[in-house]
């Protein structure tokens, strides 16, 4: 019986790639602006370049980035490209839709609520609270909490211990197979890939279900529930 959901949340619940685009463009311009002698294309591209060699989540980006192509920081640029970040990430960062709907059906249903993240903890956090889910979720896991990543076992566990439930009880729900679907499985719990915020083109996820919208897993939930055998009165 599945007693607890458990979900990643960038690409998963908020759509984290649209956020991180909007931010970086609006900064390559605020830079440009500042004085910067390079095109919009070429700041956005060698900026994902260092957060490739970094992480996406790296929190001093553009200080890398103009230590790199200046050599040094420049304070005027360095502003103008922090204060048009936040501005357009705040405005850009949104929900997937039904995801707030879908969230708030599996309570009533009585199932218990996770988050496991790669996030910095503040930063995951900080979204959450954003776009106001802060309250539906009695854990979250982040990166700091456990000092490894997806799809180290770890994450996994320390989830499913904070909620009590085993592996066999908890479905996870993510958008990197190699990740959420590939570590939760290993554990053995059930995983569903959601493949709406899939960003690698993925064919074959590995996944036991897969859904295209977040409110599919009512269904699946459903057709899970419809499978197990009745409860015997004692």
């Amino acid at each position: 019986m599945i007693r607890a959901i458990v979900f990643d949340l960038d690409n998963t619940l908020v759509d984290f790639m649209r956020m991180k685009e909007a931010g970086v463009e609006a900064a390559a311009e605020a830079m440009i602006d500042a004085g910067l002698k390079m095109s919009k294309d070429e700041v956005v591209r060698k900026i994902y370049e260092i957060y490739d060699e970094v992480g996406i989540e790296d929190q001093r980006i553009f200080n890398r980035f103009l230590q790199r192509h200046l050599g040094y920081e420049d304070p005027r640029m360095l502003a103008a490209a922090i204060v048009a970040y936040r501005r357009a990430k705040d405005a850009a960062l949104v929900l997937y839709p039904h995801v707030r709907y879908t969230l708030m059906e599996l309570l009533k249903r009585g199932y218990r609520l996770a988050v496991v993240s790669d996030a910095p903890q503040l930063q995951a956090w900080t979204r959450l609270v954003q776009v106001g889910l802060h309250d539906f979720f009695e854990v979250v896991v982040t990166y700091d909490d456990t000092g490894e990543r997806k799809p180290s076992p770890k994450p996994f566990r320390v989830t499913l211990e904070k909620l009590g439930v085993e592996p066999r009880e908890a479905m996870m729900v993510g958008d990197w197979p190699e990740r959420d679907i590939t570590g939760a499985a290993h554990l053995g719990m059930v995983t569903v890939f959601a493949r709406y915020g899939d960003t690698f083109g993925t064919v074959n996820s590995g996944a036991d279900y897969e859904i295209n919208d977040i409110i599919e897993l009512l269904d699946i939930l459903d057709q899970i529930k419809a499978k197990e055998p009745p409860r015997e009165d004692c």
